[in-house]
């Protein structure tokens, strides 16, 4: 099985999961690629929240062969909410990026592929009912209602939600601050691939 991770990422990127990304899973073997979608460029860059870093982007989500990865990362931040972005109405959303969700989706449930979350980045997920539906998940405070309005179930304990979860081979995080155990947790997973 491959031994790399599609991280998924737009402007506005979480930079705390970021920088843990590529020092933790190329110390761990594990090769880092950045994804996005390109708009018909051959390249894009992003910048992070806190502008202290940028990402420049060659792979683009709607060429993108999931069976060469053992992961994909949503990273947090407000990246997913763009790429979740969609002009047409009153139809699925057809962005290049939930396409690419729906495949991984279909691929983690038949245990090919796992998939990673932290906090905001569930919105990617929220763009399809039928992506969350029952599943359990913690996310940040801030996106709750986007979460449960499609379906998740949101792990809580002592009325907050939980810092980690791992149903199968979704694994959640809440938060930035959690992102040490996340992607141990997240390095556990894809070796059982």
């Amino acid at each position: 099985m491959a031994r790399n991770v599609l991280v998924l990422v737009e402007e506005h990127y979480d930079e705390t999961e970021y920088n843990v990304f590529n020092e933790f899973f190329p110390k761990n073997g594990i090769e880092v690629e950045y994804g996005s979608y390109l708009w018909g460029n051959e390249s894009l860059t992003f910048e992070g929240n806190d502008k202290t870093s940028k990402v420049k982007v060659t792979t683009c989500v709607s060429k993108v062969n999931l069976a060469e990865y053992a992961g994909l990362i949503l990273i947090g931040g407000y990246a997913m909410d763009r790429l979740r972005y969609e002009t047409k109405t009153g139809e699925n959303n057809k962005a290049p990026a939930v396409e690419l969700l729906r495949k991984a989706v279909k691929m983690m449930d038949n245990n090919e592929i796992a998939i990673g979350t932290i906090c905001h980045s569930l919105w990617l997920f929220c763009a399809d009912k039928t992506l969350l539906q029952g599943r359990e998940v913690t996310c940040a405070h801030n996106i709750l209602c986007d979460v449960e309005n499609a379906g998740g179930k949101i792990m809580i304990k002592d009325n907050e939600t939980v810092e980690l979860h791992q149903q199968g081979l979704l694994i959640t995080g809440k938060h930035p601050g959690c992102v040490d155990v996340f992607v141990e947790k997240f390095k556990d997973v894809i070796n059982t691939l």
